[in-house]
C-alpha cells in the first residue's frame, strides 16, 4: 500500500473539515507533516506557504485561506 503524500494528507483534513478557529504555525506543520515548525516560518519568509496573518504577536493562519492556498497547489499538480 501506498505511503500518503503531505498533500494528500493535507487534503484529506481540509476535506474533513478545519476547526472553526485560526490555525497556529504548529497546526500547519501538523496538516502538512513537515519536519518542523521552522519550516512553516520559512515558507512565510519565502512567501512560498499559506497566507498567514499577524494578531498581535502571533503568526495565524485562516482556515479559508489555507484551504484555498491547498486548491490552487494541487490544481497546478494536474
Amino acid at each position: 500500500m501506498a505511503t500518503p503524500t503531505a498533500s494528500s494528507d493535507a487534503r484529506t483534513a481540509l476535506r474533513s473539515g478545519l476547526p472553526d478557529r485560526y490555525l497556529t504555525p504548529e497546526d500547519i506543520a501538523e496538516m502538512f507533516r513537515l519536519p518542523s515548525v521552522e519550516t512553516v516560518y520559512a515558507w512565510r519568509k519565502k512567501h512560498i506557504g499559506p497566507p498567514g496573518i499577524r494578531i498581535g504577536k502571533h503568526l495565524r493562519y485562516d482556515p479559508a485561506a489555507v484551504r484555498a492556498w491547498v486548491d490552487t497547489r494541487t490544481s497546478d499538480d494536474d
